[in-house]
């Protein structure tokens, strides 16, 4: 099978699992996935969010998510207990397909990491 085949396999497996867990069945897009990886990473799961604390986790879901490719590295935790990274490496330019296989590629290595998947 071939790495975007597999890459394809794994991502649709994600968005099932995670849409029937999180959103009864309606598939969820990229952006509620990075959404719901910020939620994880915080470790605040039954807290209820405002629209800006919603972006900042959908950017340390995006840092999280960009670690292991050397962009970010994480830095320490907050008062608050909310995780800060600091660049290591600017992204270089991409397209916006390109930008999406990234993500979705590093948010299957991150589920394939959790044990979410296989």
């Amino acid at each position: 099978m071939s790495r975007d085949e597999q890459l394809k396999q794994r991502w649709e497996l994600i968005v099932h699992k995670l849409s029937a867990q999180f959103a009864d069945g309606d598939p969820l897009d990229l952006d509620a996935i990075i959404y719901l990886i910020g939620v994880q990473e915080l470790g605040q799961l039954h807290k209820k969010f405002k629209k800006d604390h919603k972006l900042d986790l959908m950017h340390i879901a995006i840092c999280r998510l960009l670690e292991p490719y050397g962009y970010y590295e994480f830095d320490f935790y907050d008062d608050d207990k909310w995780p800060h990274y600091k660049v290591k490496e600017q992204l270089p330019p991409l397209k916006a397909g390109e930008q999406s296989v990234l993500m979705k590629e590093a948010i299957v290595n991150y589920f394939v990491e959790v044990d979410y998947i296989n």
